[in-house]
């Protein structure tokens, strides 16, 4: 990571640490232990926080080569959102939202959910395999 790339990525990652204290809930829980499981997944992965608007303060990015999910709050869930979704193997069934799109799934995190840690930390590692694949297919002649 260059110099020049290193603030952006500490604002992302402090924006994101605000707003799981902003929350104060189960939502804010939720997310920083999806959040902390996503960097155990790759402790490459790269925080970004995008699409702020009037109408949302923004949403969570976790991306390397790419986005690989986003980490979306609503009142009654934490949505993350896999940008290749349907592109990866979900042996354990964790994706339960978006399946009716080609590219993106999501898994919807509500106030009784459990995740297998194990089974999630494959997803993410399976998003960042599909993303470093992509990359290296457009980078050959």
């Amino acid at each position: 990571m260059s110099k020049k790339n290193a603030p952006a990525e500490t604002e992302a990652s402090a924006r994101i640490t605000q707003r799981i204290a902003e929350l104060g809930d189960l939502r804010g829980e939720t997310l920083a232990r999806m959040r902390a499981l996503i960097h155990e997944a790759d402790p490459e992965i790269v925080e970004e926080w995008k699409w702020v608007k009037p109408t949302s303060p923004g949403t969570a990015v976790f991306s390397h080569e790419g986005i690989v999910c986003t980490g979306e709050v609503y009142k009654d869930k934490v949505k993350l959102t896999f940008a290749k979704g349907a592109a990866l193997p979900d042996p354990s069934g964790l994706f339960n939202a978006s399946l009716e799109g080609n590219a993106r799934r999501a898994i919807d995190l509500r106030e009784s959910a459990a995740v297998d840690p194990e089974a999630f930390k494959a997803l993410v590692r399976a998003a960042v395999a599909l993303n470093v694949a992509s990359k290296a297919k457009k980078r050959k002649p």
